[in-house]
């Protein structure tokens, strides 16, 4: 039985933590069925014990690090919060984390736990990811470390890092794929009711997300009709025709609003959904790339080489979801 030990601190996010006990409880639930032995045995440790209030008001109840003394700690996961990027950092809890850490056969980190596995020593010359917000002050701070603002989660040897709070869930099902294999993984997924499984190297920032954060609302239902609507066109002309404005004023307005041209947006978004399609189905590449507004294959390599450098191929080679995506074809 492997030993998940979660690390509880004051003003801890409670998703962080939860997340990944519950990804790990519920591979255990279905290991169990299955006629397995259990395979994990999940501890939330925190230096004192007791109740610990999370930045949601809520609080944990903890067992105390001594309680783990003279035992073995196969996956230490430290989560993020208010609390893992205090100034000054807690010195005693950096201390616990390296001591840990050279225990563990893997030691992870979700969201801006990454914070406090950079401040205990671990990250140094290690690549490693937060929450995108948090990736500049994290390179400033521990300039060390090899900061990359864009993975859901990355694996440096035995140290992984993810980004924001629910990134944490996705970082969780690849070390239960690792442990106990794909098809696990994915049912632990599909009883999780989360976003099927996504891989590491995706992306944790959306086309979509990226344009509604930056709009004031005066492109809202325009992108939302972008979106449903990739293989027609979307020209300036047709997108300014829509929005009721000319087409050299919708232009101007719309870059000088979203800081993109509406050509990049509209790249942008086909981009993502042919992803999506790519990693979760297996219609041939040509059928994507006319699906997804890019009309033939080859429009579609172009613009996948300038993004991602890599062809429409590679990347489907190396996200594919398997028997998910057949089941989703």
């Amino acid at each position: 039985m492997r030993s998940v030990v979660l690390v509880a601190f004051d003003q801890a996010l409670l998703l962080d933590l939860a997340g990944p006990l519950q990804t790990f409880a519920t591979a255990s639930e279905l290991a169990v069925e299955a006629g397995l032995a259990r395979p994990y045995r999940l501890s939330v440790v925190s230096a004192r014990g007791g109740a610990v209030p999370t930045s949601s008001g809520l609080p944990l109840v903890a067992e105390p690090f001594a309680a783990l003394r003279g035992k073995a700690v196969d996956t230490l996961i430290v989560p993020g919060g208010r609390g893992a990027r205090l100034d000054p950092p807690d010195a005693a809890l950096l201390r616990w984390i390296a001591r840990q850490a050279r225990r563990a056969r893997r030691t992870c980190s979700v969201c801006t736990g990454a914070f406090l596995l950079a401040g205990a020593g671990l990250l140094d010359g290690r690549r490693a990811v937060t929450h995108w917000a948090h990736c500049a002050r994290l390179q400033e701070l521990h300039p060390r470390v090899r900061v990359e603002a864009d993975p859901i989660f990355l694996r440096d040897g035995n140290l992984w890092t993810s980004a924001g709070v629910t990134a944490g869930i996705d970082l969780a099902l690849a070390l239960v794929e690792e442990d106990l294999g794909r098809d696990l993984a994915l049912r632990v997924a599909r009883q999780l009711v989360v976003f099927l499984k996504r891989p590491g190297g995706q992306s944790q920032f959306s086309a979509v997300l990226q344009t509604q954060a930056r709009d004031d609302g005066s492109f809202e239902r325009l992108h939302a009709w972008m979106a449903a609507h990739l293989a027609e066109d979307l020209g300036v002309e047709a997108l300014a025709e829509r929005a009721g404005m000319s087409p050299r004023n919708f232009a101007r307005v719309y870059t000088r609003r979203l800081g993109v041209t509406p050509a990049k947006a509209v790249e942008r978004l086909r981009l993502e959904a042919a992803r999506r399609a790519l990693e979760e189905t297996t219609a041939p590449i040509e059928r994507v790339a006319r699906t997804c507004g890019f009309g033939d294959e080859e429009r579609m390599r172009r613009a996948f080489l300038r993004q991602l450098g890599v062809p429409p191929r590679h990347y489907r080679q190396r996200f594919s979801r398997g028997e998910t995506a057949s089941a989703a074809a």
